[in-house]
């Protein structure tokens, strides 16, 4: 470049106050997206929670505590079963235990003198000693416990300052008699169930048929239910929910019996609408029990769930159920 020839023109530089404009219009234009985002996100939640309060308010319970402790329970339950299967022994006294407390407190808040501690004990005793001493066992240990309860009343009755009625006696004795046949005495039945061989594949196969008979009922009535079941017993069952139940049972039936349990698939046709009869039958009982009582819950122990007795309820009759039906495979007898 020649020294005559003209400079190149320079350029501009940009002013401060046009350099400020630019960065707050940046700012402005972020604030303003993540202010779009804060809203959207809110508004995604509070659809959620509506929708979950909604559901709450169907099925009468928290879903999400209620799956929570669900899973928390289930893990406990199949580690016991499938690594060292004596393990279920205190995981079922720990239910028993807690489920005899719940319906004994109950009892007692409706009036009854229901001797709390001999019937733990007793509740308790019936466990081990019918998985290590079989179906006589079992019985043995009822009729001791129900005999130790009745004294244990009848002592107390007979030293207290204040002589209850004899009659009032006789009803609280009753009562624990119940506890213990219905929490204690069905509830030892699975505990059974699992000290026969390959027993403990059996206690799972129909804990997974209950459950699914469960979730099955409970689906199909919240999204089909229209006719009642039981109004008066339990407000919440519906005709549908319980043919949804049904089909969930055959079709659930059928995979455990060959999957799990090595039987054909017509067994499945069988076992899977006897534990349907047995769980909804075992659900009705405790209906009425608290109906009876006049409570909604056993307790609030377990969130969303209730009580650990409004968790085994159907669960105890249909203990019995499976222990029948695996001697009927077995082509064996109880003895």
């Amino acid at each position: 470049m020649g020294d005559g020839a003209p400079a190149p023109p320079l350029t501009p530089l940009r002013s401060p106050s046009r350099l400020g404009d630019t960065g707050t219009n940046i700012l402005h234009d972020l604030e303003s997206r993540a202010q779009q985002a804060r809203t959207q996100v809110r508004e995604q939640r509070d659809k959620l929670r509506a929708r979950n309060d909604a559901i709450n308010a169907r099925s009468g319970r928290n879903l999400s505590f209620a799956i929570f402790f669900g899973v928390v329970l289930g893990a406990l339950l199949i580690s016991s079963l499938i690594f060292i299967k004596q393990l279920f022994i205190p995981f079922a006294v720990a239910m028993v235990i807690f489920a005899t407390i719940e319906l004994a407190s109950a009892m007692r808040g409706a009036g009854r003198d229901v001797p709390r501690i001999p019937l733990v004990v007793a509740a308790v005793a019936i466990q081990p000693v019918a998985y290590y001493f079989d179906v006589v066992g079992q019985w043995l240990a009822l009729l001791i416990g129900v005999f130790v309860v009745t004294v244990w009343r009848l002592v107390e009755a007979s030293v207290s300052v204040d002589r209850p009625p004899r009659k009032a006696v006789w009803a609280d004795f009753l009562a624990a008699a119940l506890i213990l046949i219905y929490v204690s005495y069905l509830g030892s039945f699975t505990v059974l169930l699992t000290s026969q061989e390959d027993g403990q594949w059996w206690v799972l196969g129909f804990l997974i048929i209950v459950v699914a008979v469960d979730v099955g009922a409970y689906v199909f009535g919240l999204n089909f239910g229209k006719h009642k079941l039981a109004p008066k017993i339990s407000p919440g069952k519906t005709w549908e929910g319980f043919a949804g139940a049904g089909l969930t049972s055959v079709v659930v039936g059928i995979l455990v019996s060959i999957f799990l349990l090595d039987q054909a698939w017509w067994f499945g046709l069988i076992m899977g609408p006897l534990l349907l009869i047995t769980a909804t039958a075992g659900d009705l009982t405790e209906s009425m029990i608290k109906r009876d009582l006049k409570i909604k819950d056993m307790s609030s122990w377990l969130p969303g769930h209730g009580g650990f007795f409004d968790r085994i309820d159907s669960i105890l009759p249909s203990g019995a159920m499976a222990f029948a039906l695996y001697f009927w495979s077995a082509d064996s007898t109880l003895w």
